[in-house]
């Protein structure tokens, strides 16, 4: 397993992390025990939940990622080998998350609540990166597209950067968070984050998840510069593209117990143009006999602008099939074929 420095703190994390949302709602707690063990064995010492997990998002199953993960703290008594990152879900309607049953926001009540409410699930007085879901402020995000929902304006409710960057000081300074980090966020943000960060000597935003795949390379343009620059990197999720690079929806296929089988929620990789480049990739990968997980894992995992790729396995196959893709070296004639691809079907799924 390579080992990476998370942004500009001393901590190395594996290029691999074992990703949680389905913990509590596909896979049962021994499952994710079962998991964690695996990763654990395999070198893998990042692990990322949230709040809002498990997925989807839920009144009844918020919260039950994180229970689990903290039980099996308590079981196997090894909090101290395990670099944890969680999230604080950022702007929404869902009003099951506080207790006074606010709309949410990155306001220091809702955030101290929310830490406070993580830390117990955990079972632990500490976070290693905790990171923003996504940002208070309305912005078009998870694949929206800005041509059909609109383009969000700002609000006057949505809490300026600095006071958000003020709350999470409070939590490092008491020693319950270590390092802070961003999720779905845009170049702009993120350029925000730092700016207010070094000008008023509060905590540097150290990583940023968003999602990054063959059929989303988005991250490419702007961000990626940020990420090398300032050492704010990439934690890549969805670089299966919620199981459609693995090949297992191919020719309409509709595998018992997949997420698109149990919850019908894979609009951002059903789009027009989505279909033909994700043949294109399977084809490859048949063509030169690579698993297509593999391929595209690996691809996520040789990026320089990337720290490390989140995995999500609902079996221990294909656990262990991902993790294999930390030793798959992307070739100079693969990674041509791949970004011949990429000309062609430029990100149909962002």
């Amino acid at each position: 397993m390579d080992f990476r420095k998370l942004g500009r703190t001393d901590l190395n994390v594996s290029s691999l992390c074992l990703g949680t949302m389905t913990f509590g709602e596909q896979n049962t707690e021994a499952e994710g025990h079962a998991q964690m063990d695996y990763a654990l064995d395999h070198e893998i010492n990042f692990f990322d939940t949230a709040e809002l997990y498990s997925i989807p998002p839920k009144a009844e199953t918020w919260g039950r990622t994180e229970e689990i993960i903290g039980s099996w703290f308590k079981a196997r008594g090894n909090r101290d080998k395990v670099v944890l990152a969680t999230k604080v879900v950022g702007r929404s309607g869902m009003q099951w998350f506080r207790k006074d049953g606010s709309d949410t926001r990155l306001n220091p009540q809702q955030m101290r609540e929310a830490l406070e409410g993580s830390l117990r699930r955990l079972g632990t007085d500490y976070i290693d990166l905790y990171q923003l879901h996504w940002p208070d402020r309305p912005v078009s995000q998870f694949g929206a597209n800005p041509a059909i929902w609109g383009n969000p304006q700002p609000s006057e409710d949505e809490t300026p950067i600095h006071e958000i960057l003020e709350v999470l000081d409070g939590f490092v300074k008491e020693g319950k968070v270590r390092h802070v980090g961003l999720s779905n966020e845009s170049a702009w943000g993120t350029m925000k984050f730092v700016h207010e960060s070094e000008a008023r000597n509060l905590p540097r935003v150290q990583s940023i998840q968003n999602a990054y795949s063959l059929i989303n390379r988005k991250f490419e343009v702007g961000l990626a510069e940020i990420a090398q620059r300032e050492n704010v990197g990439l934690l890549a999720y969805s670089a299966l593209a919620q199981g459609y690079l693995t090949g297992k929806y191919r020719n309409g296929a509709l595998p018992k117990g997949s997420r698109k089988q149990l919850f019908e929620r894979m609009g951002r990789y059903e789009t027009p143009g989505a279909g033909k480049a994700i043949e294109a990739y399977l084809s490859l990968a048949d063509e030169l006999g690579i698993d297509p997980s593999v391929m595209a894992l690996a691809f996520a995992h040789t990026r320089p602008f990337v720290t490390s790729v989140i995995l999500g396995a609902t079996t221990m196959e294909q656990l262990q099939v991902d993790v294999s893709a930390a030793r798959f070296e992307i070739s100079e004639e693969l990674e041509e074929r791949l970004n011949s691809i990429h000309l062609v079907h430029t990100n149909p799924c962002p």
